[in-house]
């Protein structure tokens, strides 16, 4: 009969999550093993490889769950709400899992020396991917002007982008108006940009 487990799954990746947002995709598994109380033997027991185990304690898989809403509206609803609400889970996506793809970036952002990028499909690339396949799908139906999906795409990503950098490196003391501001942010955004979408 096998041992009982004297950590659970979500204790382990609690420390090797704490563990990799100290030290970036560098820590080494003893590291992580030590935090836990546990050997690597039973690090590599349940994750085979240190990708595997850096993936489920930074929850990056997780990421991006609002592509695949965007990707439904296509010719359903208003095209500038659909756009306002994937901008919104984007962010609130983005706000959770920053910290954890800075740890990433610690590696470098070449894939060929970063495996855990195109593990991810380099997420920046993968939303503005998604939001042109969007407009030109929206495009093809005539419910958005004929337009450079992907220049509309990179801009709309890196206004984002930039924003939650910039809440990151200077917080909000009141978390709810960091909310309000979020969404504040976001509707004048799509104010700016829709103008040039709308057909």
């Amino acid at each position: 009969m096998p041992r009982p487990r004297t950590i659970s799954d979500e204790q382990l990746l609690l420390a090797a999550r704490e563990v990799f947002l100290e030290q970036g995709f560098s820590a080494t598994t003893a590291s992580i093993a030590r935090r836990a109380g546990v050997s690597e033997g039973t690090l590599f027991k349940r994750f085979a490889r240190k990708e595997d185990l850096f993936a489920a304690a930074l929850g990056l898989s997780e990421y991006g769950a609002w592509r695949a809403q965007l990707r439904a509206q296509v010719g359903e609803g208003e095209v500038q709400r659909n756009l306002e609400q994937a901008a919104l889970c984007m962010l609130a996506e983005a706000e959770r899992l920053v910290p954890s793809l800075l740890a990433v970036f610690s590696r470098g952002c070449d894939p060929s020396h970063n495996p855990m990028l195109e593990r991810l499909d380099h997420p920046a690339r993968a939303d503005a991917d998604a939001l042109a396949a969007y407009l030109q799908a929206e495009a093809a139906l005539g419910r958005v002007r004929p337009l450079d999906a992907d220049v509309t795409a990179l801009t709309l990503v890196g206004a984002l982008t930039h924003y939650v950098y910039r809440e990151l490196v200077m917080p909000r003391p009141d978390r709810g108006s960091a909310v309000m501001a979020s969404a504040r942010f976001v509707g004048g955004l799509l104010d700016v940009l829709w103008p040039g979408m709308k057909p």
